[in-house]
């Protein structure tokens, strides 16, 4: 940051045109050949040049400013990856899940758009940044739901479990060692399927109600900015919330890898 604040006040634009001006102004009434002239030259120009640079580093309201440029640039950068990111999430999302994510879109362009109208203060910077990290973990996660919900709603369980009743029955009549153990292994496999399946759903069961509630903090965050009330401890929550989204997120990648190495 203080690297950030040091060349920020060497490429000020005022600082700069004090050193041209400078550079100018001495050339314009020097005289060529004349020692302190020649010295004058470069010496009152870099004098002049780093005591404006000087003057904003010590200045609180170039302090102010660069912050302010600072927060400008982050919240613009998170807004843009949220686009990015729902512009890939539409692709898998579908029904009630799209009009979700348009319905959380909207707020957030709402919350963004308050961030660049009237006077900025610590609390609305504190909840725009906020809820965009928020937006940016919960397309992640509905992206990867949806995704996953679809692989599984193309496995047809009923087949597995009529194979599995039938192996069962099989089991319970055949006498061969050979054809016991064949059967015993194909029950497994098959028991180990429909379980996976039935915990995975159940998962994703949980994924839907966290993005519900993600869902009811960016509506609540929205109207605590449009109207100026204090936010209360929720917004202490996003960070935890974010932090269990991306847990979730990493679960069903990891689940997908699994699906297409297999």
């Amino acid at each position: 940051m203080k690297a950030k604040l040091f060349f920020s006040a060497l490429f000020n634009f005022r600082n700069l045109a004090v050193l041209f001006i400078s550079i100018f102004a001495v050339n314009l009434v020097g005289r060529e050949g004349v020692f302190y002239w020649d010295v004058a030259r470069y010496a009152l120009p870099a004098a002049a040049y780093f005591f404006f640079v000087f003057r904003d580093l010590f200045s609180k309201k170039f302090h102010e400013q660069f912050i302010r440029k600072e927060k400008i640039k982050r919240v613009q950068n998170l807004n843009m990856l949220c686009l990015k990111l729902s512009y890939e999430a539409r692709r898998h999302a579908g029904g009630d899940y799209l009009k979700r994510l348009r319905q959380v879109m909207d707020d957030k362009t709402e919350i963004v758009n308050s961030f660049f109208r009237g006077e900025s203060n610590y609390v609305k910077e504190t909840i725009v940044e906020k809820t965009l990290n928020l937006v940016i973990a919960y397309i992640k996660l509905l992206n990867n739901f949806c995704i996953r919900s679809r692989e599984l709603s193309e496995i047809n369980l009923n087949q597995v479990t009529d194979r599995l009743s039938a192996n069962l029955r099989k089991l319970n009549f055949t006498k061969d060692p050979g054809m016991i153990n064949d059967l015993k292994n194909l029950i497994a496999m098959d028991e180990k399927i429909t379980e996976r399946i039935k915990m995975e759903k159940n998962d994703l069961e949980k994924i839907d109600t966290k993005l519900s509630y993600m869902e009811s903090m960016v509506s609540m965050f929205k109207h605590q900015v449009l109207s100026s009330i204090e936010p209360d401890e929720m917004l202490n929550k996003v960070e935890d919330v974010v932090n269990e989204a991306a847990a979730l997120d990493a679960v069903l990648e990891e689940r997908r890898r699994d699906r297409i190495r297999a």
